[in-house]
C-alpha cells in the first residue's frame, strides 16, 4: 500500500433479492457493482472492496465486512453518510473505521457466521416473500437439534458442496449450529445460526435442506451421520431456497476492533 493511501473496513448490510450475487461480474447487477459506484462517487475516485464472504444471488446479508484502499481522507462518519446517499435503498453501510495495512476482510478472518430465517406456515409468506425460508410441515425442534450435532466438529462436509464450489478443501469445522422458534403451534418463524471456521459454496443450504427433511419427520436425526459419511452430494436433501439465508459476518483478531453486530441483526420477523 502507497505512502497516503489509508485502508479502511466498512460492514453492509443488503438483501440480495435484486442483485446477482456479490462478486462483480460483466454487466453489472451485484452488490459489489453497486457499492463500489456509490463509494467511487462519494470519494471522487476510482474505489475497489474486497469482502469476508460471497454471498449468491438472492442471498442477503448483516454485516458483510469489506475493505478499500482510499487515497482520500474522510471521517468515519462522511464515508457512512457520503456512501449511503449514493446506495440503493436495499444496500446500506452500518459502521466504518480505519485498520491497519494488514487487514484484509477475507483473508484475515478466523470464522464466519450465517443465519438462516424460515417460516413454518400452512401458507406461504407474503410480506415476508424473498427474506425468509418457507415449510409448510410443522418441525421438530428437538430432532433438528440431534441431526445437527453430528455436524458438529471438524469433518469433510463434500455432501454439502455444490459442484460449482471452488474450495481447495471440502473439510471445515463447524462450531455451533443454534436454532431459535418464534411464533404460535402453527405459524411462527426459525431463526438457524451457524458458526464455523468456513464454509462451502451453498453449505448452509444443503445443511437446512437436510434438518427441514428431519425436522419433519421425513428421516430420522442419525440420517444425518450417514449423509456426513457419504461424502456424497447425493446423498443429502435438495438445497434449501436462498431466500432465508443471511451472512451474519466474520470474526476477526481482537486487535483489529471489527463490530461482531449491528441494529440490522437485530431484524427478526
Amino acid at each position: 500500500m502507497s505512502a497516503g493511501v489509508q485502508r479502511i473496513a466498512l460492514g453492509v448490510a443488503y438483501r440480495g433479492n435484486a442483485y446477482r450475487g456479490w462478486q462483480s461480474q460483466p454487466g453489472g447487477g451485484t452488490v459489489q457493482d453497486a457499492l463500489q459506484q456509490a463509494l467511487s462517487r462519494f470519494a471522487d475516485t476510482p474505489i475497489e472492496v474486497h469482502c469476508a464472504g460471497r454471498t449468491d444471488a438472492g442471498v442477503h446479508a448483516f454485516n458483510q465486512v469489506v475493505h478499500l484502499d482510499s487515497p482520500v481522507s474522510r471521517e468515519p462518519f462522511s464515508w457512512l453518510r457520503g456512501t449511503n446517499r449514493y446506495l440503493p435503498h436495499d444496500i446500506g453501510l452500518q459502521w466504518c473505521q480505519p485498520v491497519e495495512a494488514d487487514f484484509h476482510a477475507r483473508f484475515s478472518a478466523i470464522g464466519r457466521r450465517y443465519r438462516y430465517l424460515l417460516l413454518e406456515s400452512p401458507l406461504r409468506p407474503s410480506l415476508e416473500a424473498g427474506q425468509v425460508g418457507w415449510t409448510f410441515r410443522p418441525l421438530d425442534g428437538e430432532a433438528m437439534r440431534a441431526g445437527a450435532a453430528h455436524l458438529i466438529g471438524e469433518h469433510d462436509f463434500s455432501s454439502f458442496r455444490s459442484a460449482e464450489c471452488q474450495a481447495r478443501s471440502p473439510v471445515k469445522t463447524l462450531r455451533a449450529i443454534s436454532m431459535a422458534y418464534r411464533g404460535e403451534p402453527e405459524r411462527g418463524y426459525w431463526r438457524f445460526d451457524f458458526d464455523g471456521s468456513a464454509f462451502l459454496h451453498h453449505m448452509v443450504r444443503n445443511i437446512m435442506g437436510c434438518l427441514v427433511t428431519i425436522g419433519a419427520g421425513r428421516q430420522p436425526p442419525g440420517w444425518m451421520a450417514e449423509v456426513l459419511a457419504a461424502r456424497s452430494r447425493d446423498a443429502a436433501a435438495p438445497t434449501f431456497a436462498a431466500d432465508g439465508l443471511y451472512f451474519a459476518g466474520a470474526d476477526y483478531d481482537a486487535r483489529h476492533g471489527i463490530p461482531i453486530h449491528t441494529p440490522a441483526m437485530d431484524w427478526f420477523p
